[in-house]
């Protein structure tokens, strides 16, 4: 049986809190610097939470399109522009650094052997804004980009359409999750040689639509110093801080790349999923369902537990799920005997949602490239529950050869990739 293609990340691009392009990321992860500031959402004072990590650069905020504003350097045509949410913004943008960062044009996708798989949890903000208007009139008139612009697939129905790509094209809604399900199927379409080339996107907005109905489920952290309302595994974490923004990778078939002379970030050599099976919100108390995840990753890459150097935690900065996954690690890494440095870059990022998978297995791509690992610089009396586990306070210099990065969901979904370091 002929071996399965390897698939390389050869193009990157990041709208994030602590950077919006590659060079700005980087020096954020190595320097600790997190992208936090003091917010007051709807006007209102009286609102508990008083922390976000927004984009900077952009103005998204509007449900009027006209009325955006972007980097000058980003050329998004009026007719694109029509149907994009805020969030379309920010993914576009992201995906012209990647295509940028790999040496491709947007005429080298519309051959049938490129895909796109996006995550978003679609814009509640112009989803309400739409739906209000329509109220208004008694739904007499409606917003002609109203349901493409704002439901769950718009990113892959507007950038699709876009750089019209006519290979493999899906959106992905399974939370949190979301961006590491897109990149699983995405290997998967580049192994099994359905596509050459696969973009893959996660995006979402910061606003007090997308945000704020999470206060109702105790989880957003009402911490007011930016400086500590984020800080995965401490004892005093008291939930997530919301984020914003996008970013992009490009997962190319390796005899592609090789000839193209590409630049090649990191190998993504495997997945393994798995549910919990337990709630609809909560993790497992154990974290069953993501120590599998693990398990199946390790053993669709052939890998045991210490030959990881590296894990890139889902971590969120809440008290249950941060609990379930140390727990998780524990079982698969210091029950095994290992122990590899673990790293939570929430505490740096905030929380951003469906497209966390994609942002940290692009941080995983930077840290295996680059030679560091992201420390957890806001950590500073470990939960009881992370007894074994390295948690490295400040990133260290030296690099990993193999990564691993987790994602978990709503309804118990979690996903894990593995990483690796690509011969230069």
């Amino acid at each position: 049986m002929p071996s399965k293609p390897a698939a390389l990340v050869t193009g990157l691009g990041f709208i994030t809190p602590i950077g919006n392009d590659r060079a700005g990321v980087t020096a954020s992860l190595r320097t600790g610097r997190h992208g936090f500031t003091s917010v007051e959402f709807a006007g209102n004072p009286n609102l508990a939470v008083k922390v976000a990590a927004p984009v900077r650069d952009f103005s998204v905020d509007s449900p009027h399109c006209r009325e955006w504003t972007w980097p000058a350097r980003y050329d998004i045509p009026r007719e694109t522009l029509r149907g994009l949410a805020p969030h379309g913004v920010y993914a576009l943008c992201a995906i012209e650094q990647a295509l940028a960062d790999a040496g491709l044009t947007p005429a080298d996708l519309t051959d049938g052997t490129t895909g796109l798989f996006c995550a978003s949890a679609g814009s509640a903000m112009l989803l309400h804004h739409y739906i209000a208007q329509m109220h208004a009139c008694h739904f007499e008139r409606g917003h002609p980009m109203g349901v493409v612009s704002s439901i769950a697939g718009t990113l892959n129905f507007n950038l699709a359409a876009h750089y019209k790509i006519t290979g493999a094209v899906c959106g992905f809604a399974s939370a949190c999750a979301s961006a590491s399900h897109a990149l699983g199927w995405a290997l998967d379409e580049i192994r099994l040689g359905r596509q050459q080339r696969m973009i893959v996107v996660g995006a979402e907005e910061l606003n007090a639509e997308t945000l704020l109905p999470f206060t109702a489920m105790r989880v957003l952290s009402t911490n007011p110093d930016p400086a500590t309302a984020s800080r995965p595994f401490d004892r005093k974490r008291d939930g997530f801080v919301g984020a914003g923004g996008a970013v992009a990778l490009v997962l190319e078939n390796a005899r592609l790349a090789e000839r193209r002379n590409a630049r090649v970030y990191a190998e993504v050599a495997g997945w393994g999923q798995a549910a919990d099976g337990h709630s609809i919100a909560s993790s497992h108390p154990e974290g069953a369902g993501l120590r599998e995840a693990m398990r199946r990753a390790l053993a669709a890459t052939s890998l045991a537990p210490a030959d990881i150097d590296y894990v890139s935690a889902h971590a969120t900065s809440t008290p249950v799920g941060d609990r379930a996954e140390a727990l998780a690690l524990r079982a698969i890494f210091t029950d095994a005997g290992t122990r590899p440095r673990i790293g939570a870059t929430k505490a740096l990022t905030g929380h951003p949602l469906s497209m966390s998978g994609a942002m940290e297995a692009a941080f995983c791509a930077l840290a295996l490239a680059d030679g560091f690992i992201p420390g957890n610089p806001h950590l500073t009396t470990p939960d009881l529950a992370c007894d074994g586990l390295d948690l490295p306070r400040a990133t260290l210099d030296t690099g990993p050869s193999i990564a691993l990065n987790n994602s978990s969901g709503f309804g118990g979904s979690n996903v894990c990739h593995v990483l690796r370091r690509w011969p230069r």
